[in-house]
């Protein structure tokens, strides 16, 4: 049986792969193996990855709303458009996890000329820049030229000292991160150059998706329970978490939601921050 990606490729529909990321919503066994069960009688030859998705996102929005927000995971991720200034915001968040201050959104003076820094993050007296490339559409990647570009603008930065964290300090190190993937060559350049890459699946063991499970850092598109509009006038309070929005309950009254609607959101938040992977 065929079905067609969102790169409009038609590749063996493999069970494994639908069964694996139904598990990493949090659902467990049975319920995995019935949604299953119910998708392979309804799947037919070239129907899209897109239709499956919908299909299993319904199906697990009935067993629990925190297990459909979590397969909702990469999709809420490119919600944090449309130009990524959300997930600049929200890149700064995984890294003040970790223990690093972070600044977004700056203007730095290089050798040669001045360049934006979408986000810097310290940490042991250790001055990073990092630039983000969100992409909206599933499809697109992330190629050798954005590396060999971010590179040139590093080399342009490190060598002057920036008034960042109340101290002047050169950019030691570049780290570039995308909501999708690199290609080989880009991930080749960028090791070789000794830029720092993240993505969805990249590094194998400490990629995007796997920072945000290991910590439950999972952003407010994620929750089923929000229309899109709301989800923005939240980010738009710089409410970024789901986290965050369990510490600062009251944007949802600001938001002018009613009190049974609130009760659901914060039930399912609470799930999906509690949920043991």
């Amino acid at each position: 049986m065929k079905i067609l990606k969102h790169s409009g490729a038609l590749v063996e529909f493999d069970a494994r792969k639908l069964h694996n990321s139904l598990i990493k919503s949090g659902a467990d066994q049975t319920i995995v193996r019935d949604i299953l069960q119910q998708i392979e009688a309804q799947i037919y030859d070239g129907m899209s990855t897109k239709q499956i998705y919908k299909t299993a996102f319904g199906l697990l929005k009935k067993t629990a709303h925190s297990h459909a927000a979590r397969y909702n995971l990469r999709q809420a991720i490119e919600q944090l458009g449309p130009a990524g200034f959300f997930f600049e915001k929200f890149i700064a968040r995984l890294f003040s996890t970790e223990g690093y201050q972070t600044q977004t959104n700056l203007i730095l003076p290089g050798k040669c000329v001045s360049h934006e820094v979408d986000v810097v993050i310290k940490k042991n007296e250790q001055l990073s820049m990092i630039e983000c490339k969100f992409h909206a559409q599933r499809e697109s990647v992330t190629d050798v030229k954005v590396p060999m570009y971010i590179l040139s603008r590093f080399n342009d930065l490190k060598n002057q000292e920036h008034l960042l964290f109340d101290a002047l300090c050169p950019i030691h190190h570049c780290w570039i991160v995308t909501n999708n993937r690199f290609s080989s060559d880009a991930l080749r350049f960028g090791r070789c150059s000794g830029l720092h890459l993240l993505s969805w699946d990249y590094p194998e063991n400490h990629n995007l998706r796997d920072k945000i499970d290991a910590d439950h850092l999972y952003p407010i598109t994620c929750l089923t329970t929000l229309t899109l509009n709301e989800k923005n006038q939240l980010m738009e309070q710089n409410i970024i978490l789901v986290k965050e929005l369990l510490h600062q309950t009251s944007a949802l009254d600001d938001i002018h939601l009613s009190a049974n609607r609130i009760k659901n959101i914060l039930k399912e938040a609470r799930e999906l921050c509690q949920q043991k992977l």
